[in-house]
């Protein structure tokens, strides 16, 4: 019987390159407000939480001291390490394990950030109760991912479509599943904002080596879906699509 960290590291273990190269994985307005934030809070310790192809280390080593880049699949902390080596990144340190086990001490580091990797965690709650734990009292935590719907017919749809595409997917949360996990573990919202990412069917599908069999199914979903989720979703003809991404802030609450 495989735990959801072995379906992870599977799933990931071959793709590292497929991410490093992604155009999604590797542009985004949210790294200039990551920049920003490091450099007003003059931060020098981040983690990279889930670091997939290493581009948030990339855009953030020029204006920190020290940056951690930390995933669960070997291959992509290597890919990483190498990379880091290559772009003359000296700051940048790679390490493996899971977001629900961070082998660091108690506050650690200034700020911590994690982009589109929480989707695939186990246990978010227990992750985010670790961050709270390796994170400096006046720190900050950045978070970047797809956000679910509250609209279960639409949410439906999205979990399925992203299950089928990659079975280590657990699920895109909510806002008010956001809200709530960051409550638990200690953390106040301090900026929430709202981006949208285009996502070429083609490309996303190929980018995981989703097989023929699993795209037919998929597309079959979107052409049967309700009018209502597919102008929400804006489906286009070849399945191209766009998602609702959250930019998070957040900060100790005590």
């Amino acid at each position: 019987m495989s735990t959801q960290h072995q379906v992870n590291q599977q799933q990931y273990q071959d793709k590292s390159q497929a991410y490093f190269t992604s155009s999604v994985h590797a542009q985004g307005m949210e790294f200039q407000k990551m920049q920003q934030l490091i450099q007003s809070c003059q931060f020098k310790t981040v983690l990279d939480l889930g670091c997939g192809g290493g581009h948030v280390s990339y855009q953030v080593a020029p204006f920190a001291e020290q940056v951690t880049a930390y995933d669960l699949t070997p291959a992509m902390v290597e890919l990483v390490a190498r990379q880091a080596r290559d772009k003359g990144l000296d700051n940048v340190m790679a390490v493996q394990g899971a977001a629900e086990a961070l082998p660091f001490a108690d506050q650690s580091f200034d700020c911590i950030i994690s982009r589109y990797s929480a989707h695939h965690w186990h246990n978010v709650a227990q992750a985010m109760s670790e961050m709270y734990r390796v994170l400096t009292p006046h720190g900050k935590v950045i978070m970047v991912d797809i956000l679910g719907n509250s609209n279960p017919v639409m949410d439906t749809l999205f979990q399925t479509i992203e299950t089928i595409r990659d079975p280590s997917h657990v699920r895109n949360y909510s806002l008010q599943e956001w809200a709530r996990f960051a409550e638990y573990a200690g953390f106040s919202i301090e900026v929430f904002e709202k981006q949208h990412l285009e996502l070429e069917f083609k490309s996303w599908t190929e980018r995981m080596q989703t097989p023929d069999y699993a795209v037919q199914t998929i597309r079959y979903l979107q052409h049967n879906a309700s009018d209502q989720t597919r102008q929400y979703y804006q489906i286009q003809a070849d399945g191209s699509f766009r998602s609702e991404v959250m930019y998070l802030v957040l900060s100790p609450a005590f």
